[in-house]
């Protein structure tokens, strides 16, 4: 197998193993075994196994997009759309469970583990998009269009309300599978802007 197939070949088949076992519970001799091949092989692509799983973290990190996320809510912040904002960061929230719950899986592991160098990579992904969007909410707040509170507890209610939601749905398996998750944006949306309320209240 040529080098770079080989390469990504171990990447795959390691995040697989750390998603399901952690960094603690995952030895190069399973990795090896699961690849069909030596240890050996895996030390000439990979000095350590903490070379693997850096490696593993800039190839996960570089699809969760996160330039795209500051591009997508640019537009939000600058017209000034407070429902498109909570309900791009919902849907992107979903999505990203939805569509790779492995490196979810494994960022559970890596703060479970104190994997410091994982959680320092979760960290760089999530702090410039929430520094950014908290700088948004207390403006927001100033000028009367958002309830005065906390602007961090606001950018919990809405990513919170998501993580919890994809968090069952695709990682516990728990809800129910006819549940659309389009239909579900739109009432954690419905709820982050208007409250639970009733018109008669």
């Amino acid at each position: 197998m040529p080098a770079e197939d080989r390469r990504k070949q171990l990447i795959e088949i390691a995040i697989d193993l750390f998603s399901r076992k952690g960094f603690g519970g995952t030895t190069t001799r399973e990795i090896a075994a699961a690849a069909g091949v030596t240890e050996a092989i895996i030390f000439r692509h990979f000095a350590t196994k903490q070379d693997l799983y850096t490696a593993i973290l800039e190839v996960e990190g570089a699809g969760s997009g996160s330039d795209q996320w500051l591009a997508e809510t640019q537009g939000f912040l600058d017209s000034q759309d407070d429902e498109g904002l909570f309900r791009v960061i919902v849907t992107r929230v979903v999505a990203l469970h939805r569509t790779q719950p492995r490196f979810e899986r494994l960022m559970m592991h890596a703060a479970l583990e104190g994997h410091e160098l994982a959680v320092m990579h979760h960290n760089q992904l999530t702090l410039g998009i929430g520094a950014r969007i908290k700088e948004y909410i207390t403006a927001r707040q100033a000028s009367g269009a958002l309830l005065q509170c906390d602007p961090e507890a606001v950018l919990f209610a809405v990513a919170g309300v998501a993580h919890f939601y994809a968090t069952q749905k695709y990682m516990y398996r728990l809800c129910d599978e006819q549940i659309q998750d389009e239909q579900m944006v739109d009432s954690f949306v419905r709820i982050l802007m208007n409250g639970l309320r009733g018109d008669s209240k």
